[in-house]
This record gives structure tokens, C-alpha cells and sequence, in this order.
């Protein structure tokens, strides 16, 4: 078993301004995206200034960050932010939701498709490759915040998080139990993994030319990842209670889904009818 580092959330403090690890894993994914379009900016369209570039990532990093906040609002612990609204602004804390933030994207894309005479398609496309960078380091951020934990584990690379009860670890341990490093199989998962598989088929098997295949990839991919490591993270404490101890929001109290897989479920699903859709529409 591993103790977690005690790493301070807190990256740089200069008097009363902070600055949180968790922002700059946001920055860190937002930027790494801007400079890696940048670089493959005549893949997709060499018409296009990196004025418009520029402009196309602030509208997506708007949406993925207001998507994101509302997503976790509305998906995961609505009274808690009814009761205190204030806490809606507090973002540095973490609290962001991937499936709102995509929605903040696409809506973000549709728009900006529109303005631009771009298929909605082509934008998502080319965007799917430079969003598992941010995902990577969102979770990294995680991590580093020592949120988002996962079950408990006897596993040898399992890790002991400050604040992480032992209520559920069974009866014989008291204190602090080992838990799965959940952030990390996402980090790995939907960052490198993914990421790597996106890029190399993006830029060295020219997917970009063939619409909404990328895009179908993205959404199977992501969804089939935060599927899987839904089984090894631990549930958000407002969905646990005495009698639904793992947290399921659909099935009985010893075998059920979680809300991530709730969630994830329509991603799958949708990424498969895509990719289908795109193949025929590529043989066409």
C-alpha cells in the first residue's frame, strides 16, 4: 500500500492571491490543445488564420468549463448548490462534470460551425484528438486535490487518501483503508490512451478526411473507459447512504450502475451509431 504524497493544492501563493494545481491542470490541457491544433492547423483546414484557431479555442474552453460547472450542479448534488449558490463560482475546489462539459463543447462547436460555414462534424473531428489532454490532466488534477477517489483495495499500488473513511472498508479496519487511484486509470485511460490512439489515427491515417469517424471513436472510447473505471472509483458521498452503501443510482444496493455509467451509457451507444453511420457515409 502507498501513502498518498501530501501534495498542497495550492501550486504558487504570492500574499492573497492562490493559485490551485487544480486551475493550472486546466490551463496546462487548455493550452496543450491550442498548441498541438496550432501545429496540425493545415491537416484540417489551411485556409483558416490562427486568429480563428484562437478564437475557436476560447468558445470550446468556455463551454467545456460553464458546461462542465452546470453539469455537476444539475447531475451530481443539485440541493447542495441550491442551498448554498455561491458555491456554483467555487470551481477552483473541482466539482466540474465531463459529461456537461462536452455538452458545453458541442453547443459551443454547433455555434461556431455555424458562424464559420463549417460542418458541425468537421470541428468535431478535429477537436476529439486534443481533448484528451485535457482529460489527462484534469485527473492528474484530481489527484493532486486527493478527490474523486476510488474503492477500497488490498492492491499493492493502492493508495491511503487523507479524509478517506474507513466505513466501508469492512468491519476489522479502523482509521484509513487503501483505496484504488482512480484518477490515475482515468489520467491513463482517457488521456494517454485514448489521446495516443486519436492522434495517430487523426494524423498518420488520415481520419481527418473521413467525417464523424473521429468523432464516433471519441465518444465510444471516452464512454467505454469511464465505464470500466467506474467499477474501482467510489461513488459521490450524496448518492451513498445506510441501505445503497455503493452509491448506485439504478439496481439494488449489491449490484447496480453508477451515475458515471449512466452517463457514460448514451456515449457508447451514440459513439457506435456514428462510427456505423460514418463508415457507410465513407463507402458512399
Amino acid at each position: 500500500m502507498l501513502t498518498y504524497p501530501q501534495i498542497d493544492p495550492v501550486a504558487v501563493a504570492i500574499g492573497p492571491l492562490q493559485i490551485h494545481w487544480y486551475g493550472l491542470m486546466y490551463l496546462i490541457g487548455i493550452g496543450g490543445a491550442w498548441w498541438l491544433a496550432k501545429r496540425r492547423l493545415a491537416d484540417f483546414d489551411p485556409t483558416w488564420s490562427k486568429e480563428t484557431l484562437s478564437d475557436l479555442v476560447f468558445w470550446v474552453a468556455l463551454g467545456a468549463i460553464a458546461g462542465g460547472r452546470l453539469g455537476d450542479v444539475l447531475f451530481y448534488d443539485l440541493g447542495a448548490y441550491i442551498s448554498n449558490p455561491v458555491l456554483i463560482l467555487e470551481i477552483w475546489k473541482g466539482g466540474m462534470s465531463f459529461h456537461g462539459g462536452l455538452l458545453g463543447v458541442l453547443l459551443a462547436l454547433l455555434w461556431f460551425s455555424r458562424k464559420h460555414n463549417k460542418r458541425f462534424f468537421e470541428l468535431v473531428d478535429f477537436g476529439a484528438p486534443l481533448v484528451p489532454i485535457g482529460l489527462g490532466a484534469g485527473r492528474i488534477g484530481n489527484f493532486i486535490n486527493a478527490e474523486l477517489w476510488g474503492r477500497p483495495t488490498d492492491l499493492p499500488w493502492g493508495v491511503i487518501f487523507p479524509g478517506a473513511a474507513a466505513q466501508d472498508c469492512g468491519a476489522a479496519v479502523t482509521g484509513l483503508c487503501a483505496r484504488h487511484p482512480s484518477q490515475l486509470y482515468e489520467a491513463l485511460l482517457e488521456g494517454v490512451i485514448l489521446g495516443t490512439v486519436l492522434l495517430y489515427l487523426a494524423f498518420k491515417r488520415g481520419w481527418l478526411k473521413r467525417p464523424a469517424m473521429l468523432a464516433g471513436l471519441f465518444f465510444l472510447g471516452y464512454g467505454l473507459a469511464r465505464f470500466i473505471v467506474e467499477f474501482f472509483r467510489q461513488a459521490d458521498a450524496q448518492f451513498i447512504t445506510l441501505d445503497n452503501p455503493m452509491g448506485y443510482v439504478i439496481g439494488s444496493p449489491s449490484f447496480g450502475i453508477t451515475m458515471g455509467q449512466l452517463l457514460s451509457t448514451p456515449m457508447i451507444l451514440v459513439g457506435i451509431a456514428t462510427l456505423i453511420w460514418a463508415a457507410r457515409r465513407s463507402r458512399t
